[in-house]
């Protein structure tokens, strides 16, 4: 449901299920700030047969994220770089392409994905 993604979710998946009386269903689940609620319960309302929705609170930690350009010989891909901490403290928990770069990449050369997401891996450590 890219509109509530637009509308400020952080992330919208569904899941088949087993409803009341062996039913088969599909289950929503958005994620959004506590700020989006309202909005989004608009929108789940307005786009779904539901007659209503569950809510819990979760807490939410994060790491500290940045965007760095790699070069690979199909050319450019963004990649993700997950950290925790500060200063020289920092500690780089987590490397990854971006999907759609990589994704068109694959595309446009006929490569498999996976192929794509380790060329630029290795180019991220290369120059690391």
């Amino acid at each position: 449901m890219d509109i509530l993604l637009k509308q400020g979710a952080l992330d919208v998946f569904t899941q088949s299920v087993m409803m009341k009386k062996s039913r088969p269903g599909i289950l929503l689940t958005v994620i959004c700030p506590v700020d989006k609620i309202d909005i989004c319960e608009e929108i789940i309302f307005r786009e779904t047969t539901t007659l209503g929705i569950r809510q819990s609170i979760e807490k939410r930690s994060i790491l500290e994220r940045e965007i760095k350009i790699v070069n690979t010989k199909y050319g450019e891909v963004r990649v993700k770089i997950a950290t925790k901490g500060k200063g020289d403290n920092k500690t780089i928990i987590n490397v990854h392409p971006e999907y759609e770069d990589c994704s068109a990449i694959a595309l446009k050369f006929n490569q498999p994905l996976t192929t794509i997401q380790k060329i630029a891996l290795e180019s991220f450590y290369s120059i690391s």
